[in-house]
């Protein structure tokens, strides 16, 4: 295993995910008063292990057809039109 990559994508996942979506739900079935904390907590993460499995099988399926620089260009398309929409919504309402 390289350490580096290890790090690397540890905390790069981990900021991205800090304040997401995913933690906001976590935090909120674990403030109910009748939730289990290990429950909500090996479900989070069950859930986020799977999601990752599926990032890994895809990205090595798309990487078969397409070069790391194709991907790298694709995805910054993809933030770019997520973040143009986001902030086109937000103007706009």
């Amino acid at each position: 295993m390289d350490p580096r990559l290890f790090l690397t994508v540890f905390a790069t996942v981990f900021v991205a995910e800090l304040g997401d979506k995913t933690q906001l739900a976590t935090l909120l079935f674990a403030a109910d008063r009748n939730a289990g904390r290990w429950t909500v907590f090996l479900a989070a993460a069950l859930a986020l292990i799977a999601a990752s499995a599926i990032g890994v099988l895809a990205g090595g399926l798309v990487a078969r057809h397409l070069d790391q620089r194709s991907l790298g260009v694709i995805a910054g398309v993809g933030f770019l039109g997520i973040g143009a929409w986001t902030l086109w919504r937000a103007l706009a309402g």
